[in-house]
């Protein structure tokens, strides 16, 4: 599978809540970082989700929101990794930052060059990437 996300984790189902259009789909990377993605009740019988089943979570960088301080935030979104900052690429538009999570699995986001300023962001440093449960694609092999 070749995909143009930049995130793109193996994990395991660990639980599906269907409603009555959506899923909540719950993955556990390798780590036992948790991933949370809502996708259409056809989409997780299409794909032939079911717990323990591997699956993929892709998301685009460009979904991904980074923070510090964050561990005890209380935001709407579903999926909160913090880590290390692994790498910063700056732009004069728009800031690439890489953040370990652990278990080698490290997250890409693309923010805006002032927001990285403001945040004080250095490689090395501690951040959080936030993404919601709706921006999360799911895949399988």
């Amino acid at each position: 599978m070749k995909v143009s996300a930049r995130n793109v984790f193996l994990g395991t189902i660990s639980s599906i809540k269907k409603g009555a259009v959506n899923a909540e789909v719950s993955l556990t990377l390798k780590g036992g970082t948790p991933v949370t993605a809502i996708i259409t009740n056809d989409s997780v019988d299409g794909l032939g989700l079911a717990t323990g089943k591997e699956a993929y979570a892709i998301i685009k960088a460009s979904s991904i929101i980074i923070g510090t301080d964050l561990h005890d935030a209380k935001v709407s979104a579903r999926n909160i990794m913090c880590g290390t900052i692994a790498k910063i690429v700056e732009g004069p538009v728009s800031t690439e930052v890489a953040v370990e999570i652990g278990a080698g699995n490290t997250v890409s986001a693309v923010i805006t060059h002032e927001s990285a300023k403001t945040l004080g962001l250095q490689q090395g440093g501690h951040a959080c990437a936030i993404f919601k449960a709706s921006s999360v694609i799911l895949g399988v092999s």
